[in-house]
C-alpha cells in the first residue's frame, strides 16, 4: 500500500485513476499520482504537446473519453481566481468498469514557454462532493506550476463540499453546498445561500442589434437594444443595466474591479467581470459581484441572445463564500437536448393557434402560414446553429478539427495536428471548416 505518497513512472498515462478508467499505454513525461486517504485519486504534471491550457484540458478529456468508452459531460470552463489557471468540472460513465459514475475536476496552468501542466482530481460521483476539497487541498500543497499553484484568492476560505442538484425537468444540474437552496427549469438555475448569497445561472434575454426591423416596425419590446459587434468588457455596464431593466429592475452602484474576455462555446463571445453592484438584495446594499456575460451571434433579423451567470455575495460573507461560489459556477451543466425539446413544446400551442386562425378565415390563412413558416424556420436555424456550436465546443475540448477534402467533396473530423499537417502539405486540397459550414449528419 502506498498510502498518500506520490509515485512516478516513465509510462504513466494521464488518468491512471482507479476511480476513473483503465489506463492506456502511451509515451508521456512522468507524472505524479496521489491516492487520497479519504478517497479519490490525484494526478498532476506536464501535458506533452500542449502549448495552451485549453489544449491541455482537451487532451485530458479526450483520454477520459478513450479510456472510459464514453464522452465526458463537462461544465463551463472558468478561471481560477487570482491565477492564470483554468478549470472545468466533468462527469463520465466508465463503461469499462461496470458503468461506474465518476466525477472530476481538470485544472490547467501555463508553467513556461509552450509548456502547460495539468492536474485531475476524481472520485466516484456519489462521493466526489465530500472528497473534492480534501483532494484540492492536498494537490495545492505539492503542485505549483509556474511557481504558484491555483488558489481561491487572498483572504478567501476554502470551498465548501458540493452535492449535485438536478433540475426537476432535467434541463440542467449544478453543485450546491449543504444548507443552500436551488431551483431551476428550462436550463436556468437559481441558488440561494443561508446568509443572503445568490447565484443565477444561464439567465437569458433576447437582444437586438437594431440593424433590421420586422415588417417595418421596431418590435423591440422586452429586448435589450445594443449593437452586437462590441467589446463586451467595455459594453458590460450598459448591457448589464438593460438586462435587468427589461424586467423592471434598476441596478445601482455598479463598480467594475476587473473585466477580461474569456473563451466561450463556439459562436459565443464572453467576458468575465468582477466588482460590486446593488440589485436590491436583502439589505438593499452593495454586494460583491462575479459575472460571466456571453452573447450569441445575431440572426438574419438582427436579434441575438444574451446569457448571464451572476453570483452576488453580501460583504459580510464574501471572503468565506468566494471560493464556494466559484465552484458552483464551474459545476453548472446544461442539458441542451432537454432545453431544445422544451422550446419546441412551448412553441407548439402558438403554432396550433396560428393554424386555427388560418382554418377560420381564408383571407388570413396566407398571413398566418407565413408567420408560422418564418417562426419555424427561425427556430430550426437556431437549433441547428446551437448543435453546430455544441459540436465545435466538443471538438475544441477534444483537440479536434473538421477538415474538408476539396478533391473528394468530403468532410471528416481529425486531430488538430493531423489537420494542420494536411493543410500545410496541400492547401489546395484540404481546408479547415468553420463552425457555420459543418454538415449535418457528418460533422455533428
Amino acid at each position: 500500500m502506498r498510502g498518500n505518497k506520490p509515485y512516478f513512472g516513465s509510462l504513466v498515462p494521464w488518468l491512471y485513476l482507479a476511480a476513473v478508467c483503465a489506463p492506456t499505454a502511451q509515451a508521456q513525461t512522468p507524472l505524479t499520482t496521489i491516492d487520497n486517504p479519504q478517497g479519490g485519486k490525484i494526478v498532476y504534471g506536464m501535458v506533452d504537446g500542449a502549448a495552451r491550457p485549453a489544449a491541455a484540458m482537451g487532451k485530458v478529456l479526450r483520454m477520459v473519453h478513450n479510456n472510459c468508452g464514453e464522452k465526458p459531460q463537462v461544465g463551463k470552463t472558468f478561471r481560477v481566481r487570482g491565477t492564470e489557471s483554468v478549470a472545468v468540472f466533468f462527469t463520465v460513465v466508465n463503461r469499462q468498469a461496470g458503468n461506474k459514475q465518476v466525477a472530476g475536476l481538470v485544472i490547467a496552468s501555463v508553467s513556461g514557454p509552450n509548456r502547460v501542466e495539468a492536474a485531475v482530481v476524481s472520485d466516484d460521483a456519489a462521493r466526489f462532493g465530500s472528497t473534492v476539497n480534501p483532494m484540492i487541498g492536498k494537490l495545492l500543497s505539492v503542485w505549483h506550476p509556474g511557481g504558484a499553484g491555483p488558489a481561491a484568492g487572498a483572504g478567501s476560505a476554502p470551498p465548501a463540499a458540493l452535492r449535485r442538484f438536478t433540475a426537476p425537468d432535467n434541463s440542467a444540474s449544478v453543485g450546491v453546498p449543504d444548507g443552500w437552496q436551488a431551483k431551476g427549469n428550462q436550463g436556468t438555475m437559481m441558488i440561494s445561500g443561508p446568509h443572503g448569497e445568490s447565484v443565477g445561472l444561464n439567465l437569458t434575454r433576447l437582444a437586438t442589434a437594431g440593424q433590421r426591423q420586422l415588417y417595418g416596425a421596431p418590435n423591440n419590446a422586452g429586448k435589450i437594444v445594443y449593437p452586437y459587434n462590441v467589446d463586451l468588457t467595455r459594453a458590460f455596464p450598459d448591457i448589464f443595466q438593460q438586462f435587468w431593466r427589461v424586467n423592471g429592475g434598476n441596478p445601482t452602484g455598479l463598480q467594475i474591479a476587473r473585466a477580461e474576455p474569456v473563451a466561450g462555446p463556439p459562436g459565443q463571445r464572453c467576458a468575465h467581470v468582477t466588482g460590486q453592484v446593488n440589485l436590491g438584495g436583502q439589505a438593499g446594499g452593495t454586494e460583491e459581484m462575479n459575472a460571466l456575460l456571453c452573447t450569441a451571434a445575431p440572426g438574419p433579423m438582427g436579434n441575438y441572445m444574451v446569457m448571464l451567470s451572476l453570483a452576488l455575495l453580501p460583504p459580510a460573507v464574501a471572503d468565506k463564500e468566494r471560493a464556494t461560489v466559484a465552484g458552483i459556477l464551474g459545476s453548472f451543466q446544461a442539458n441542451q437536448a432537454v432545453i431544445a425539446g422544451q422550446a419546441n413544446a412551448m412553441a407548439a400551442p402558438a403554432i396550433e393557434a396560428i393554424h386555427a386562425i388560418g382554418r377560420d378565415a381564408a383571407n388570413r390563412a396566407a398571413a398566418s402560414s407565413a408567420a408560422h413558416d418564418a417562426q419555424n424556420n427561425a427556430w430550426e436555424q437556431q437549433q441547428d446553429s446551437r448543435d453546430k456550436r455544441n459540436q465545435a465546443f466538443n471538438n475544441y475540448l477534444l483537440d479536434q478539427t473538421v477538415l474538408q477534402d476539396n478533391y473528394r467533396n468530403a468532410h471528416g473530423t481529425v486531430w488538430n495536428d493531423t489537420a494542420n499537417a494536411l493543410v500545410q502539405a496541400n492547401p489546395n486540397r484540404y481546408e479547415i471548416v468553420d463552425t457555420p459550414d459543418f454538415w449535418k449528419g457528418i460533422d455533428y
